[in-house]
């Protein structure tokens, strides 16, 4: 609740900001300006005799439904959650204004300029985007300025509260001195083979729990559903592609792949000219041709001579290393092929592809053969999809759609709207499904677009009201709920008699597990459930356990505890928990004037 208060008014510049004016009109209209800006208005509620109204509480309503916190269907609970947040915080400013809280002109001139929804790009506040914003959100300067002094006061309020208590250093050791402790115990999980006769429930007992807790076997609304889907994919998959048209594929893909580059180059100027150095580089790659080896050329020619003593190798180089003419070059190539005379500033090359760094093409061919066959029928695609479109808002049925298009008809079972697996779980298609225009009128839906490759139109071809389930529906389900307390109360049962035993002395036959040094935070074999009461256990005194039980999930637990013992310092847990327990003191102070003031105000609901 706390942090819940602060992020109010930390927010509130935003939120007064940000249309709520605007959101009013839509939602009302003009003349509900009227009301929000001080005017009367239907009242729902009164605070010690101050109203609240109608339409401060819708306005509240549908900004949380519009931002899509809470969905629409739960609009009745938000209103009732909504109405106790209004009446709160005219509680807390009624308190605040009587306590003499008090902020002057020039604090609020600075808050003013403060808030980001008034400053410029560069940070600074601005008088025309202050003005222009209040004006679109159909406030004056004066107005704002009122509204933003209430709730500030109640700001100064809340962390007046929250900032007045602290702990005392003792406290805050003894804290981290829990905190930090460990114990070590003995534990035995007695199971449902412990007892003497397995429990039975009487038909008296189901029918009193099926009473007692009859709002968990409601139904929801369901509804049974017609569709089609037209999918990409599957239409690819009937379409054969040619070795070739992969392979091509694979070479467009693989074009710019990273290469290792091998070079002969030769420099003009001084010692030769330009003609005499492609003369030079000719009569080299004719050499090639002969089947002289490049590496063996590089070393006797080239001018590179870093490289040439490597044979040319220049590495692994990937587009924009050594310029346009050398990229075209040397990413034109096939792997052993050497190039044409290539010009740079450095002079003339000859260039050797002697490695490429890209994917195989059989590690590609699925992926390959997939993306040309999607590309080769989404002309077709398209057209169905347009065809859907057209057929479903005209037919009265999906029968007719589905074989006009050649297309599966598929049927669902009854489902609800939070069907969490298959097609029909896919975003937008159960909000379709309930919408009013399919449920209510029988219309088709809309195109449902699934994602890039289906498209999908539904259909309700049934409906069932939410309703609660019969007893002789729900039996089974119902006898294993009472089972299982009635098994979980016995052993309980069994666990204190046993306790009760260890205590006297009695020598039982346990099989016990041990537990050494553990945390209130440990997260190992043990249980949550069994670690939280071996510390709400007193510590042994002597040599003699403590004795115990727990309830967990798994079962009923019998606990012996034997040590207990200073854990070892944790500066960052415990600075964390010593900021929990401060929190959490202020929200029990926050809570606690809470409740006096609503004890003693004066509130009338209509």
């Amino acid at each position: 609740m706390l942090q819940s208060i602060r992020d109010r008014s930390r927010s509130w510049g935003a939120k007064i900001i940000v249309g709520a004016v605007v959101v009013t009109m839509a939602l009302f209209g003009v003349e509900s300006l009227v009301g929000l800006l001080g005017g009367s208005a239907d009242e729902i509620a009164q605070v010690n005799g101050e109203p609240v109204t109608r339409q401060q509480l819708e306005l509240e309503v549908q900004r949380a439904i519009r931002s899509g916190q809470v969905p629409p269907e739960q609009e009745r609970a938000l209103r009732t959650q909504m109405l106790d947040q209004l009446i709160t915080d005219r509680l807390l400013t009624q308190y605040a204004e009587e306590g003499g809280f008090y902020l002057s002109e020039q604090q609020l001139d600075q808050l003013i300029v403060s808030l980001p929804e008034f400053q410029n790009q560069d940070g600074g506040f601005d008088s025309e985007l202050f003005r222009n914003r209040l004006a679109g959100a159909g406030y004056t300067p004066t107005s704002f300025r009122e509204e933003l002094r209430v709730d500030m006061k109640r700001q100064q309020l809340q962390q007046g509260l929250a900032f007045s208590d602290f702990t005392l250093p003792s406290e805050q050791e003894a804290l981290a001195s829990l905190q930090r402790q460990t114990r070590s115990f003995r534990y035995f999980m007695l199971g449902a083979d412990e007892l003497d006769q397995q429990v039975e429930a009487s038909d008296e007992a189901l029918q009193r729990y099926y009473e007692e807790h009859a709002d968990q076997f409601v139904r929801e609304e369901q509804v049974r559903l017609e569709y089609v889907v037209i999918d990409r994919q599957q239409m690819a998959e009937q379409v054969d592609i040619s070795e070739q048209a992969l392979r091509d594929a694979w070479q467009d893909r693989t074009r710019d792949a990273d290469r290792r580059i091998a070079h002969i180059m030769l420099t003009f100027g001084d010692e030769r000219t330009r003609d005499q150095a492609e003369e030079e580089l000719e009569s080299l790659r004719a050499r090639l041709e002969d089947g002289e080896a490049f590496e063996e050329l590089a070393v006797e020619a080239s001018d590179d001579p870093v490289s040439a003593e490597q044979g040319g190798d220049l590495g692994v180089i990937s587009r924009g290393f050594f310029g346009d003419e050398f990229d075209d070059a040397a990413f034109s190539l096939d792997e052993g092929e050497v190039s044409d005379i290539v010009e740079t500033d450095n002079g003339l090359h000859l260039l050797k592809v002697t490695g490429l760094e890209r994917e195989s093409f059989e590690s590609l061919r699925d992926e390959l053969r997939s993306e040309l066959a999607r590309s080769e029928v989404s002309g077709e695609f398209n057209e169905r999809v347009q065809q859907l479109i057209d057929d479903s808002f005209a037919a009265d049925d999906l029968q007719s759609v589905a074989e006009d298009l050649d297309l599966d008809l598929q049927t669902s079972d009854w489902v609800s709207r939070d069907i969490s697996e298959g097609v029909l779980s896919e975003p937008g298609v159960m909000a379709q499904a309930f919408s009013e225009d399919v449920l209510e009128e029988r219309f088709n839906s809309e195109v449902i677009e699934l994602d890039e490759d289906r498209r999908m139109v539904l259909r309700v071809a049934e409906y069932r009201e939410a309703t609660t389930l019969p007893l002789d529906d729900v039996r089974d389900e119902v006898r294993q709920r009472v089972e299982a307390e009635l098994r979980r109360e016995a052993l309980v049962e069994l666990a204190q008699a046993r306790v009760e035993a260890l205590r006297d002395g009695e020598d039982l036959a346990i099989d016990w597990q041990q537990a050494d040094q553990v945390g209130r935070q440990s997260s190992g074999e043990v249980s949550e459930d069994v670690v939280d009461a071996v510390f709400r256990l007193p510590a042994p005194q002597g040599d003699d356990p403590v004795y115990g039980h727990a309830v967990s999930d798994d079962g009923v637990v019998v606990m012996a505890l034997e040590r207990v013992e200073e854990g070892e310092v944790d500066t960052d847990v415990e600075q964390f928990v010593s900021s929990m327990a401060e929190r959490l003191r202020a929200q029990a102070a926050i809570q606690g004037l809470l409740d006096d003031l609503r004890s003693s105000a004066d509130i009338v609901r209509q």
